[in-house]
């Protein structure tokens, strides 16, 4: 274990010393008469400031890896165990050696006589290739920096794992949910007040209860914000009455697909306005000739008293308009008006019982008298 470590070491300080040669040819590049130095050129200085930052910067990386492997090695020299992590890290390393070589070589191709900012084209690349392979090292410890430290992570877990009690997922959760303090711990938040046995805890609300009431302070804002504010929905009496007129409109759409079925035996009086003007047109279009405009009677009998010749119920008046009289002169209208149209103008015709004709006929028929309404059966005491 201890050589181990020992060649990881080693590998890192042959490392260290592989960036150090590498940056060797700057030294090179400065030879010649100092009138004809290219390191005095701004753009080879500011290359120069950015490879001794970036060396600056691998020597701390290196120091820090070399920290935390040697702590790794000496922790798990105890344990006699070895995190799979360490040797993948100190074989990289000592092949890096090679690849990095490898990588400096391109630098010392022919010089061309391109020029950048000054610079030959040899002396521009090869600063470039410095600082290349500079991040390229950094790059590679930073990995195994994060490589051990996921290995520490790891360790830790499974050393607090072990420690503490086994727990089933759903355990965690409602501990979690509930946020239980330990026994150990009530002593600390215990107020000194006990009734029956039962102590009180200055302990915190469980998170489900607090998250819930801050989604009511939140739902409330938007309430408020909606109906007494923009006014973008409507309120509960404001609902009442939509839903109101919606039933109206319903019930009125209802009724008219209703209405052409209805015949003498389901036939109502009907009381509203529009069906009585609608029953009072089709009366001053088709019954007034012979009953009168008024209802007093002509040829017809008169509407406006209790005689009826053929019965006063609404069911019996619409039965007489719908098949007529024909030994009388009436014809039948069940083919001229609908059914609703039938039971309007009955309607009407009943209506006009009571009121004043300007020359009313005498009366006809036998007297009609509206049946009582049949009181509610008292309950039993």
């Amino acid at each position: 274990m201890r050589s181990l470590f020992q060649v990881y070491t080693h590998s890192l300080r042959k490392l260290q010393m592989l960036v150090l040669v590498v940056a060797l040819p700057l030294a090179s590049i400065a030879q010649g008469p100092p009138k004809e130095s290219e390191l005095s050129n701004p753009l080879a200085q500011v290359l120069i400031v950015i490879i001794f930052g970036l060396l600056l910067a691998i020597g701390l990386l290196a120091n820090v890896v070399m920290g935390a492997a040697g702590n790794f090695l000496q922790r798990y020299q105890t344990d006699q165990k070895l995190p799979k992590a360490l040797p993948v890290i100190a074989i990289l390393l000592l092949s890096s050696l090679s690849v990095m070589a490898q990588d400096a070589a391109p630098a010392a191709a022919t010089p061309s006589v391109t020029h950048f900012g000054g610079l030959s084209a040899y002396t521009f690349y090869s600063l470039l290739a410095v600082i290349g392979l500079e991040l390229l090292i950094m790059f590679f410890l930073l990995y195994n920096l994060k490589r051990l430290l996921s290995v520490e992570k790891a360790v830790i877990a499974g050393v607090t794992a072990t420690a503490s009690k086994k727990e089933t997922s759903w355990q965690a959760w409602w501990d979690k949910a509930n946020s239980f303090r330990p026994m150990k711990e009530e002593a600390q938040i215990d107020l000194g007040h006990n009734y029956d046995g039962i102590r009180e805890l200055d302990n915190r609300l469980p998170p489900w209860w607090l998250y819930g009431f801050y989604v009511t302070i939140v739902f409330a804002g938007i309430y408020l914000w909606r109906y007494h504010v923009v006014h973008s929905a409507p309120l509960s009496q404001e609902e009442l009455h939509i839903a109101l007129e919606k039933a109206e409109k319903e019930k009125e759409a209802y009724l008219k697909l209703a209405a052409n079925k209805v015949d003498e035996n389901t036939v109502v009086y009907l009381e509203d306005a529009t069906a009585m003007l609608e029953g009072k047109k089709i009366y001053t279009a088709n019954c007034a000739a012979c009953h009168g405009p008024d209802g007093g009677g002509t040829v017809g009998p008169n509407f406006t008293d209790e005689y009826w010749l053929h019965g006063g119920s609404i069911q019996d008046i619409f039965k007489t308009v719908k098949y007529g009289v024909p030994e009388k002169g009436m014809k039948s209208w069940k083919d001229d008006l609908s059914p609703v149209q039938i039971a309007q103008v009955s309607s009407f015709i009943k209506s006009l019982k009571g009121t004043k004709a300007t020359n009313p006929k005498e009366p006809q028929g036998e007297l009609y008298a509206e049946p009582e309404a049949t009181p509610a059966t008292p309950p039993a005491q």
